[in-house]
């Protein structure tokens, strides 16, 4: 008993030690942000000893989390090795940068504007360097809550820049979720970037319709929402499900090819581990 106890901590030591090696943390200098900005990156098991470049996966994390969370609680150096060992995905380069409580869009006020900061100088720096694919059809995104908003919203907005989109359990809001929020939560949560107008009606602006991940697939053209694939998941018990399914009716009305996945789970990490490796199959099986 005493020997198997051994080989199973030298097992999960050298596992750790394994996912360790694979990710870097690193932070470039936002001359827009007017700070440096922290990220993580997980580099594929031969990226020091080949030349080769490699496609990219952005993957965005959640409110209140960091460029660290999906290491420590999503083990994500984990699910991409075993997903590069399988086969399922290609050696992927994936990137984690930290984006604070953003949501990942300029503030209405231009005092943090984040989205200008990751399209025009997180995406370019980190492309130059590290050996990665400079090309839409070697760039895909994900993430989860916040981060699922953030990646869908990069998408829409930006079609020529990414080949596929998977959003999990994304905070994808109507106009009604809009309108009833809780008033003290909108100042906490939304106020800083939507406004400070607490006033129901009055939160529908046309800086959040600028912004309304619904809104703009209804104002797209159907060629447009079909330049990058969409994989769509949630948990049957999330308290957020109905953005998720909104935007699935949102695409179908208009005949945008899709996958929807619903299954067990809730808004937590045990759910969003179990999704991880369809997310990277599914993204990995989009690069050309």
């Amino acid at each position: 008993m005493k020997f198997k106890h051994v080989l199973l901590f030298m097992t999960i030591c050298m596992v750790t030690l394994m996912n360790a090696q694979a990710i870097k943390q690193d932070s470039i200098q936002s001359n827009l942000l007017k700070r440096a900005v922290s990220y993580s990156i997980y580099l594929p098991e031969n990226y020091n000893t080949d030349q080769r470049s490699y496609p990219v996966i952005y993957l965005l994390h959640g409110y209140g989390d960091n460029h660290t969370t999906w290491i420590d609680k999503g083990n994500i150096a984990y699910y991409a090795n075993e997903a590069i060992k399988s086969g399922k995905i290609p050696p992927v380069i994936i990137v984690m940068p930290d984006a604070g409580v953003s949501m990942y869009v300029n503030n209405y006020d231009g005092t943090n504007n984040y989205e200008d900061f990751f399209i025009k100088e997180f995406i370019p720096a980190v492309e130059n360097q590290y050996r990665i694919k400079k090309n839409k059809y070697s760039r895909a995104i994900t993430g989860h809550s916040m981060g699922g908003w953030g990646c869908m919203l990069y998408a829409l907005k930006y079609p020529d820049l990414f080949v596929a989109v998977a959003p999990m359990s994304a905070g994808i809001h109507d106009d009604e979720d809009i309108i009833t929020y809780d008033d003290e939560k909108w100042e906490i949560v939304f106020g800083d970037i939507f406004g400070h107008d607490i006033k129901a009606k009055k939160r529908l602006n046309k800086y959040w319709y600028q912004n309304s991940i619904l809104n703009i697939v209804e104002e797209t053209p159907k060629s447009e929402l079909e330049k990058v694939r969409i994989r769509i998941s949630s948990g049957d018990q999330d308290f957020l499900l109905k953005g998720s399914l909104l935007l699935h009716l949102a695409l179908s009305k208009k005949q945008v090819y899709h996958q929807l996945r619903i299954k067990d789970g809730a808004h937590t990490w045990q759910f969003w581990r179990s999704d991880i490796p369809e997310v990277l199959e599914f993204l990995g099986g989009s690069f050309w």
